[in-house]
């Protein structure tokens, strides 16, 4: 089979690109003729075959100077012209199968969508997060939990002023999803798969396309266990404020001191972490594979001490893997992943006293940390087998062809 992935970014910035690349080389050691297509970004990997039509590349967080370029790129959030016509040469010298899409909005847009169904090619599309849902991505409001648009309508972004507080941003968001809905600018899309059976419900409860939804969760891979007990609190994430980064650094301070807290990752709120830290945690960066299981193993727990709706992290799953237990809150699919008490706790989100005392219990008491790891790592190897999620997809293209 020859499969077309479709993302704006193709290098490891976070989930949905770990997932991308993985489900590749999956499909590729499977047999399968593997393609992809994005953004030309200086951090894509190296050696893609189609870069040459790649759409240029646009930073949109923070938005581009000067109103002309600003201009630019809303207009290209809503539909672009050379994501379009850059698709339409690689399906034409490609000729795929089926055509997988992922977070293709604003850097690429529906556009994609539109080329796909002129060349009557089958498409299915993971949803990563919430945004044909919720115009602003997080299904947050000024840093709250929030579901107004699923009842209310997209322009409750705009009436919230969800974007960055901003009135203006969180007005283009709302307008792009109107005019998409109005548009059904995602009617090519044969499937879409929901990792979470959280998010398949606020996209039902959002009318985005019912009939078309299946839950498939990602699959991960068992690396190297933890074999010996002990070890502090890790993070693995983007480094952004929907993930509570902060949560775990105020819960840090009450940690006792021989418990190391390390956080690897990178993004925009980075600075202000290290700030907010001041010594007492180690930041890590972007580490790659190798590296980042080696520093989850030596820990006693992970922590996803998230302030948003999570879908299916891969930080869960990785620490599982490695044997190490999570700690996360109770938002979004966490607690479809996390079973208290058995490889894991759940806690409130925005109560770093409830974290503290989960953390603190783990690392407390390294041999049952130990155990709840190694029953995480059993899950994984019995519930997400790379295996069972490659049947799934290929179940998903034979319906988007029907």
């Amino acid at each position: 089979m020859r499969v077309l992935h479709v993302n704006k970014f193709l290098y490891r910035r976070g989930g949905a690109e770990a997932y991308l690349l993985d489900v590749a080389a999956m499909q590729r050691a499977a047999g399968d003729e593997v393609a992809l297509f994005g953004m030309t970004h200086p951090d894509n990997d190296p050696g893609l075959p189609y870069a040459r039509d790649f759409p240029s590349f646009v930073e949109l967080e923070p938005p581009p100077p000067g109103a002309a370029a600003r201009l630019a790129a809303a207009s290209r959030m809503i539909w672009s012209r050379s994501a379009r016509a850059g698709l339409d040469r690689v399906l034409a010298a490609f000729r795929p199968d089926v055509v997988h899409l992922h977070n293709v909005y604003h850097q690429l847009s529906p556009s994609v969508v539109a080329a796909v169904r002129a060349a009557g090619v089958p498409c299915v599309m993971t949803l990563h997060d919430y945004k044909l849902a919720c115009p602003s991505y997080q299904m947050l409001d000024h840093g709250r939990p929030c579901d107004a648009c699923l009842t209310g309508g997209v322009w409750q972004a705009a009436r919230r002023s969800c974007k960055d507080g901003s009135r203006a941003a969180s007005t283009l968001l709302s307008a792009e999803s109107w005019l998409h809905r109005r548009l059904s600018a995602y009617r090519g899309v044969g499937v879409f798969l929901a990792p979470s059976r959280f998010l398949a419900h606020v996209m039902e409860r959002a009318g985005v396309y019912p009939d078309r939804l299946r839950v498939l969760r990602h699959p991960a891979r068992l690396p190297a266990a933890k074999t010996r007990a002990g070890g502090g609190v890790v993070f693995a994430g983007r480094l952004a404020p929907e993930k509570g980064v902060d949560v775990l650094l105020r819960a840090a301070a009450d940690l006792p001191a021989g418990v190391p807290v390390d956080i690897a990752g990178d993004g925009p709120a980075r600075p202000e972490l290290e700030r907010l830290a001041a010594g007492r945690a180690r930041f890590h960066g972007r580490l790659d594979r190798d590296r980042l299981h080696a520093l989850v193993r030596d820990a006693a727990v992970a922590a996803v001490p998230s302030r948003w709706y999570e879908n299916q992290p891969l930080a869960v799953l990785e620490a599982f893997g490695c044997g190490v237990p999570v700690v996360g809150t109770d938002l979004g699919g966490l607690p479809e992943l996390i079973e208290p008490g058995v490889d894991g706790e759940i806690v409130p989100a925005e109560d770093p006293a409830a974290l503290v005392a989960a953390l603190h219990r783990l690392t407390a008491d390294p041999d049952r940390a130990l155990r709840m790891g190694r029953a995480g790592r059993a899950k994984v190897g019995r519930d997400f087998d790379p295996g069972v999620h490659l049947d799934g997809l290929r179940a998903a293209y034979a319906a988007a062809a029907r």
